[in-house]
């Protein structure tokens, strides 16, 4: 079981940046293990925004968030990091840390397979 614990998110405008941390409790080395971030608006479904193989550190990103979100990931801490720049209006939701570990996983850009999940931070950008 890994436990994922969020921090940070809150309010900004538009063209302002945000970092979001996330800390997981175990990693478990011996399964394929990915974190990411997605997020979530009312009435719309969740969709990935950004995953990353804390072996090798290879990223992937939504395409409406390229060029403007960069996750990272630090392995002593067992954390993954969301740096949002350029941040839009249309990018206000409750953001959530995910994590996929276990045979299932096919790789870190297959949102499907993220199986934690965090609680969730509101970030909310204003015009």
């Amino acid at each position: 079981q890994v436990q994922l614990v969020e921090s940070g998110g809150g309010s900004v405008q538009a063209g302002g940046s945000l970092r979001l941390s996330c800390a997981a409790s175990r990693y478990t080395s011996n399964n394929y293990y990915c974190m990411g971030w997605f997020r979530q608006t009312p009435g719309k479904a969740r969709e990935g925004v950004a995953g990353i193989y804390m072996v090798d550190g290879a990223s992937y990103y939504a395409d409406s968030v390229k060029g403007r979100f960069t996750i990272s990931r630090d392995n002593a801490k067992n954390t993954a990091y969301l740096q949002m720049n350029a941040l839009k209006p249309d990018d206000t939701a409750i953001y959530y840390c995910a994590a996929a570990s276990g045979a299932h996983v096919r790789g870190c850009r297959f949102w499907d397979d993220y199986n934690y999940w965090g609680h969730g931070t509101q970030v909310t950008v204003s015009s």
